[in-house]
């Protein structure tokens, strides 16, 4: 088998889910952001990722997979320009959305490609490989970004993909195969608006509901309106039919519905503890960005070996075995977050990252294979884009729903602790410093008399956030455990392989 250099642009996109993290503290500096504003760095790439996905499938499967992915490349380079050159959060969030439209591409059109190209035991380990590189490329954005935010500037973790972007470039148009499907329904673009609506008014209400208050106007009108758009792409969807964005047929496969809710779960679960993760090394502990990547390799070795392992136990037992197996690492790890207490160094979370990056490197391979295995060939590309979809929506919703549960955690233990009280009217605002990092981030701004019982103070919220925040996690997790093991089924694939889970 054969896979040279046929999908670098999948491997570069799959980098921009993690890179980002480590350089959120400068980034907060340089623009004086809050924690929203951080989260809105991490979910605008999500959401654009999100939006048209399924619509680039289509639009793939149509005009072809190699010119849509040369298409995002292209965009997602220019997007990467603009992040990099940015001169307010504002427009670092703006670029980070129109870097996820192009990311788009690339993920939807990758797994279809692979699936168009092998067959047999040959897409197993084409998958296996597409899986290992992917979860290496996330495991080690942390360390590659903590790397150029301190050895240069924030602003080159987007910088550098302008290079890297070109060479991809050049590569896929010489080596990526072309590939469509000569009957495919025309795009579904009102489902294709009512649903980013929908998604875009969601995590916009989550973001904003710990600072605006849950039961506020402005609050209840985003759950609303996500609510009225979610009901009108339902509606659009039952009406079209085959032609619907999301193609119902798929939906009629058990097992595609089964992968669907453990891909939201794991990655509502897994990217949202990630993102605390390192807001917990780099912000609480008051580890620089390079340190703090050096201190996620357990998690990227574990991803890495966990994906090559997936292929084995995938081989010789079933998908489902997998899946669950991974679920369950997951579920496991997040849990184990509740060992930890205020005053522990950075290896207290050692256990919890080995083995919930051991569950995500099972995942990543077999998500791939199984995304476009329930489908007919010509179809592969929406089945992806839709999977995909899920994927960025876990991400997104799991870093803007578990975030502000974490926020409002911090905020509620910090001025119900008595020795806060000494604060006065900046009670508010040192709660909101504590969100972003404990007691390390408020220390200096505290006047000597208060500073350590505030500080012990702030440093117990954050510490108490962050178990609870990850024991939710964990039981998301459990849910695409339970998931995992009773809807995937081999009988569902187009082409089944013998199994024996």
């Amino acid at each position: 088998m054969d896979t040279d250099n046929r999908l670098p642009g999948g491997v570069h996109a799959h980098a921009r889910l993690t890179v980002v993290n480590v350089a959120l503290p400068d980034i907060r500096t340089d623009f004086a952001a809050t924690f929203t504003q951080l989260q809105w760095v991490l979910d605008a790439y999500a959401l654009g990722l999100a939006a048209v996905l399924v619509a680039a499938g289509s639009l793939a499967d149509r005009i072809g997979r190699r010119r849509l992915f040369l298409i995002g490349l292209v965009i997602f380079t220019a997007a990467s320009l603009f992040c990099g050159i940015a001169w307010n959060i504002g427009i670092l969030i703006a670029a980070r959305l129109i870097q996820g439209l192009g990311g788009a591409n690339l993920f939807a059109v990758g797994p279809a490609l692979i699936g168009h190209v092998f067959t047999g035991s040959d897409r197993t380990r084409a998958f296996g490989i597409f899986g290992g590189v992917g979860a290496l490329a996330i495991a080690f954005g942390p360390l590659l970004g903590g790397g150029l935010t301190d050895g240069i500037d924030w602003r080159w973790i987007f910088l550098i993909n302008v290079p890297v972007g070109v060479i991809c470039l050049v590569i896929s148009w010489f080596r990526v195969v072309e590939s469509r499907s000569e009957t495919v329904p025309p795009l579904d673009i009102s489902g294709a608006v009512t649903f980013s609506a929908s998604l875009t008014f969601f995590v916009l209400a989550l973001l904003r509901g710990e600072s605006d208050g849950w039961t506020s106007t402005v609050i209840v009108g985003l759950f609303s309106a996500s609510l009225v758009t979610a009901a009108a792409f339902v509606a659009i969807q039952l009406r079209k039919g085959d032609q619907a964005m999301f193609d119902p047929a798929l939906f009629r496969n058990r097992t595609y519905n089964g992968l669907n809710i453990v891909t939201l779960a794991i990655n509502v679960s897994v990217l949202s503890a990630i993102f605390l993760f390192v807001t917990y090394i780099q912000a609480y502990l008051g580890y620089s960005a390079w340190e703090t990547g050096l201190r996620i390799l357990p998690m990227t070795l574990t991803l890495f070996s966990g994906a090559a392992v997936a292929t084995v136990i995938s081989a010789r037992t079933s998908p489902r075995v997998t899946l669950t197996l991974s679920m369950l690492c997951v579920a496991v790890g997040l849990l184990l977050i509740r060992l930890i207490e205020p005053g522990d160094d950075w290896s207290a979370p050692i256990p919890t990252v080995i083995v919930m990056g051991t569950g995500m490197g099972l995942f990543n391979p077999v998500r791939a294979e199984l995304s476009v295995s329930t489908t007919t060939p010509e179809r592969t590309g929406v089945a992806s884009g839709v999977n995909e979809t899920f994927q960025q929506v876990g991400t997104a919703v799991g870093i803007a729903g578990l975030g502000a549960l974490f926020a409002n955690r911090v905020r509620s233990a910090f001025t119900d602790d008595q020795a806060t009280a000494a604060l006065g009217n900046s009670r508010s605002d040192a709660a909101d410093a504590a969100t972003s990092g404990g007691g390390t981030v408020l220390a200096d701004s505290l006047p000597d008399a208060i500073r350590g019982p505030v500080t012990v103070a702030a440093d117990t919220a954050f510490i108490d956030a962050l178990q609870t925040t990850l024991t939710v996690a964990a039981a998301v997790a459990v849910i695409g455990m339970v998931a995992a093991a009773t809807m995937i089924r081999p009988q569902d694939l187009v082409s089944p392989r013998p199994a024996n889970g």
